[in-house]
């Protein structure tokens, strides 16, 4: 039984009856993860003997009193709501207190790139390791759970036009992206088994793959800001929205369009110039 450091047996156990529901439905191991920390936090609050004791009140409070970003907010609304809808429909529980959760509006990300000159710099005073990781996320636009997740023997396919990576992505979606020769060698020369292993047998977590990227690239850039720089300067080459939205693994293009930066001297530059145009039609028409 994987261990959840709580308190209480009572609640170690149903995280873990509902840890394996989740793989039953075939979720994917970052979301069981990510959802079952969630209710590890909770569980450590000792707001009851077991889940099934926890009162409305008592759940709106404890959620309302953390200042967490928006995002965070919501992810943590839906692992309970999710969790405490399981306990009713395995008759574990007679009430759904999740629902007590207000629901929240999800925030606006605005695009932010990281630098270019970050980047580079990170590039060059990085170790083998992480300056992979960086290549990975940069060039290819991955997430931190899909670097982590890297298997060359098993991932690494090739075609006619030559080589590729297949990317498992979130909600168990996988997507297959291109690989430049330079990095397709790197992996093919990789050891076998992941590409980024643990001490434990398995992959670095991706909450480490990136620690070590933040680290690497610091003055506070984060790696998912590599995806927005990937996912901005594939647009501006190629002014196709669909085919980043392909390259990104995202299931809507509205994600998307939140990804990719729009140069504020260009949008100047346009209005300028549509503004010359009817200046001068006003001229002509008088």
């Amino acid at each position: 039984m994987t261990n959840t450091n709580t308190s209480s047996p009572a609640w170690a156990k149903e995280i873990e009856s509902w840890r394996v529901a989740m793989k039953a439905m075939r979720l994917s191991p970052q979301t069981i993860e990510l959802r079952t920390y969630h209710l590890r936090r909770l569980a450590r609050a000792q707001l009851a003997e077991s889940p099934w004791e926890v009162s409305r009140a008592d759940l709106l409070e404890w959620t309302g009193k953390h200042d967490w970003r928006r995002e965070t907010a919501r992810a943590v609304r839906s692992s309970f709501r999710r969790f405490w809808a399981w306990g009713l429909s395995t008759s574990r529980t007679k009430d759904n207190v999740a629902d007590v959760l207000p629901m929240i509006r999800p925030e606006q990300p605005q695009p932010r790139p990281a630098s270019s000159t970050v980047v580079v710099t990170a590039m060059k005073d990085a170790d083998a390791r992480v300056a992979l990781m960086l290549r990975l996320a940069n060039e290819l636009g991955m997430r931190r759970g899909e670097v982590a997740q890297v298997h060359p023997e098993n991932d690494l396919v090739h075609d006619l036009v030559g080589w590729a990576l297949v990317v498992h992505g979130k909600g168990s979606r996988k997507r297959v992206l291109p690989l430049p020769d330079d990095l397709a060698q790197l992996l093919r020369d990789a050891p076998s088994g992941y590409l980024f292993p643990s001490p434990d047998g398995g992959h670095l977590s991706p909450h480490w793959v990136g620690t070590l990227v933040s680290r690497a690239l610091a003055d506070g850039t984060t790696m998912h800001q590599l995806r927005h720089l990937c996912a901005t300067e594939v647009h501006e080459q190629t002014h196709d929205l669909r085919l980043v939205q392909t390259l990104l693994g995202h299931a809507s293009l509205a994600t998307t369009q939140r990804y990719v930066a729009v140069d504020d001297s260009k949008v100047r530059d346009a209005i300028a110039a549509r503004s010359h145009r009817w200046s001068s039609s006003r001229s002509s028409g008088e």
